[in-house]
């Protein structure tokens, strides 16, 4: 296709991207991929270089929410001046898939993480950290994202190798199918299997919470101590953070990495298919209550209730499912309404401009 160049396929630029560009816009145009965001410009990198960028004015006066913003991993259109050393983004391509999560705090919003991501990360440690119900909300936003979830557990030199393979078997208990790699970033044990992982032109990321290892594995996957890291805290072992923006690095491999920020608060909204692939046998066993409408809660005939009482559900497990479910529903509606505020606001602010237009 004219005006793509082999160098991007270098950095992830496959054929779902190729039949999903439409010809008639890279008359004048590059495509490359933002690498980094800042707080009012970002990174994009052509395949060859990487080049300090803004976006032009449309894409603000067009936006209707953060969704409409480029994000890391993202593929634009630019254009490139001064010999490749400042850019202009004109717009931004399909998404193959989009991670987002609620905006922290009270504000009922959409908060990017990164695009088009092919496998993420999801990394807990095998200390205090561990937990299987906050595992069940990262699977449900990668779900929900179309992207393949693999747990890794760091820290695996606490632990006794039966110890280890006792977490794991928890966690498969609970998603059979799920690829879990227990690994250290002390001992090196199980690294060489992190990167066996790794696939050329793939986009991988890093989720989890802060001070489980995230960054140091990266360093220990470019062979390098190239980013910051952070102990934890010795008082409540919580983790401090040591990523601070996200960035999409590419590894000698040929794979690319996003490292994120660790996330204490993971909300989400609008899963319906995370929570479905997630929580797939509550899924499987509501096809089998009385009445297709059923909340799982209260009502007679209910497959799931009775198999949380007989057993075959877990009771943690199904609490969280209904947890989630709840809150994404209750989001998605403060979202709704937020937006058609918003709407009606910007209808408001139309009006009273055209008047004192005709008044003039």
């Amino acid at each position: 296709m004219r005006n793509i160049s082999h160098n991007i396929e270098k950095i992830g630029f496959d054929k779902w991207f190729q039949d999903n560009v439409d010809p008639e816009k890279l008359a004048g145009l590059e495509i490359a991929r933002v690498i980094a965001v800042h707080k009012d410009s970002y990174t994009i990198n052509n395949g060859k270089n990487d080049v300090f960028s803004f976006f032009v004015g449309k894409i603000i006066f067009s936006a209707a929410s953060p969704i409409d913003y480029p994000a890391v991993g993202d593929w634009v259109l630019a254009n490139f001046y001064d010999e490749n050393t400042f850019s202009i983004i004109h717009e931004i391509l399909p998404r193959k898939s989009l991670l987002k999560r609620k905006t922290p705090g009270k504000k009922i919003d959409f908060q990017l993480i990164a695009a088009n991501i092919d496998v993420a990360f999801i990394t807990q440690s095998l200390d205090e950290n561990f937990n299987l119900r906050r595992l069940e909300r990262y699977l449900v936003m990668t779900n929900e994202s179309n992207i393949r979830p693999i747990v890794l557990l760091s820290k695996s030199d606490l632990l006794t190798s039966e110890e280890v393979v006792s977490r794991i078997g928890e966690i498969q208990k609970i998603m059979p199918s799920l690829h879990v790699q227990p690994f250290s970033n002390e001992n090196d044990s199980g690294l060489k299997n992190v990167k066996n992982l790794l696939n050329p032109g793939l986009t991988y990321c890093l989720l989890g919470s802060s001070g489980v290892g995230k960054t140091t594995l990266l360093n220990n996957l470019i062979g390098e101590s190239i980013f910051k890291t952070k102990t934890v805290r010795e008082k409540d072992r919580k983790g401090r953070h040591a990523t601070t923006s996200r960035q999409l690095i590419k590894l000698d491999c040929g794979a690319m990495v996003i490292d994120t920020p660790g996330m204490r608060e993971l909300g989400n909204f609008s899963v319906e298919t995370g929570l479905d692939e997630t929580f797939l046998e509550i899924t499987e066993l509501s096809k089998r209550c009385q009445f297709n409408d059923c909340n799982h809660i209260n009502e007679k005939g209910c497959a799931v209730i009775e198999a949380v009482e007989n057993g075959q559900v877990s009771e943690k497990r199904y609490q969280n499912y209904i947890k989630i479910k709840k809150e994404s529903n209750y989001n998605e509606m403060s979202y709704l309404e937020k937006k058609q505020k918003d709407k009606q606001f910007g209808k408001l602010i139309k009006n009273v401009m055209k008047q004192k237009k005709n008044r003039r």
